[in-house]
């Protein structure tokens, strides 16, 4: 018998109003996959990320974490189930230190209760001493480890962007949806980054799912890649058939208009700050 995707999604729809932000969306990843997901600004994929986490509901279709339904849920419940995602706008508790960032997030798999963190029972101590040491342990493989007592927001921008992912390992995902891992890093820093993000998917068998605008890094890295425009899939592939596909060049380059002017968003080009997906939800939570 096969064995689950880590993730499938099947038919999955959002709307805004009249707004059609994602439109019968569907495609798998493989266990231990790294699977790109990209498309011009406005073309729905922090809308598909919102979804997947939780914090809007599908209109239609379903969202199956290794074989195991999660749309409806919670962001918390989904969270618990093994789906976790960064941000491109880093979200970090920025008054607390490193070290404390990390151990917040290693206590949504913690058994004790608020009766016995009162108490302080032998399963809590023990569960206690457990997430410190995967925290330290965490903040060693992002190479961040010596920077455990500094406030989080103290942080130089590439050690945030680590600091986020050691924060989302530490939940121990099965998927992890990495938004934009490598937005704002200069050319040393995205080579860096790319080295990271292949070295967690074998040395913690996490499967992942990237948004990104740096199509060197896609292309570089990712098995599979599905392209969006305006929430419509408009081609799924590997690499080499997605960057020679004519509706993929089409979306991102643009067609000339009746003026002679070309439209669209370069493939390389950088998002808009203020509006990372054209999304309607881009002001709000991610």
């Amino acid at each position: 018998m096969t064995a689950p995707a880590a993730l499938e999604i099947t038919g999955l729809s959002k709307s805004f109003g009249g707004l059609k932000a994602v439109t019968e969306l569907s495609f798998a990843v493989p266990a231990g996959a790294l699977h790109g997901l990209i498309g011009p600004n406005g073309a729905g994929k922090t809308t598909v990320f919102n979804l997947l986490t939780g914090v809007y509901q599908p209109d239609a279709g379903s969202i199956t974490l290794g074989g195991e339904r999660v749309d409806g849920k919670k962001p918390s419940a989904i969270a618990r189930a093994g789906m976790v995602r960064t941000f491109q706008n880093i979200r970090l508790f920025g008054d607390l230190d490193v070290l404390d960032n990390v151990r917040i997030a290693a206590g949504v798999r913690a058994r004790s209760g608020l009766a016995r963190s009162i108490l302080r029972t032998p399963l809590f101590r023990r569960e206690e001493a457990e997430i410190l040491e995967r925290a330290r342990y965490l903040l060693d493989v992002l190479g961040i480890a010596h920077r455990a007592g500094e406030q989080a927001k103290s942080l130089p921008y590439g050690d945030q962007r680590r600091l986020e992912i050691a924060r989302a390992l530490a939940t121990q995902p099965k998927v992890l949806l990495l938004d934009e891992p490598v937005a704002g890093m200069n050319t040393l820093e995205k080579r860096e980054m790319r080295g990271l993000i292949q070295q967690l998917r074998e040395q913690f068998a996490v499967s992942i799912l990237l948004i990104e605008h740096d199509m060197g890094l896609v292309m570089d890295i990712c098995e599979h890649i599905t392209v969006l425009d305006h929430g419509v899939t408009i081609a799924r592939g590997v690499p080499a058939d997605i960057q020679c596909d004519p509706a993929v060049i089409e979306a991102y380059l643009g067609v000339p208009d009746a003026s002679g002017e070309e439209a669209g968003a370069s493939m390389s080009g950088p998002s808009s700050p203020s509006d990372p997906d054209g999304d309607p939800d881009a002001t709000g939570a991610h």
